[in-house]
């Protein structure tokens, strides 16, 4: 299953039941027939941003923030003006080069959003590495973040 296929049923799990745990998470996945890792999910809980808020009982269930996605995207637009040096692909993969410093960040923002297409984000210091689906996912990421950055 793809992740982001995996996070579209975990932010309805949340809508729809109280969870508290972790654990209980994995458990409603399997409940619907998706074998996942804790360490995947504790993954994507840092990757959707998931909080956890109090409840009328006292304990404390996960909640899907609301805006993280339009923060997340207005983030990258900004920093990719500021930071984006070039970029090149090669088939599947997609590497961008910025600024020393930035290639972490970069790359956190790039997977928080969850990208159809995108398989994987790698950054260091200063270079990103998108491992995209297909070339043409790629090719359509360079465009997207020559695009962004020359606005």
């Amino acid at each position: 299953m793809k992740k982001s296929d995996r996070q579209r049923i975990i932010r309805h799990l949340i809508k729809e039941n109280d969870i508290y745990r972790q654990e209980d998470l994995v458990a409603k996945l399997l409940e619907k027939g998706i074998t996942v890792t804790q360490a995947t999910i504790s993954r994507d809980v840092k990757e959707m941003q998931l909080m956890k808020v109090p409840t009328e009982n006292g304990s404390y269930r996960y909640s899907i923030p609301v805006s993280t996605k339009i923060d997340a995207q207005n983030k990258l637009n900004q920093l990719l003006k500021e930071v984006y040096l070039s970029s090149a692909c090669h088939r599947d993969l997609c590497m961008l080069k910025v600024l020393p410093g930035n290639g972490p960040v970069v790359s956190n923002l790039l997977s928080q959003l969850n990208y159809d297409g995108l398989f994987a984000v790698l950054g260091d210091d200063d270079t990103v590495m998108l491992f995209t689906e297909s070339e043409a996912d790629a090719q359509r990421f360079q465009h997207q973040i020559i695009e962004i950055s020359n606005r």
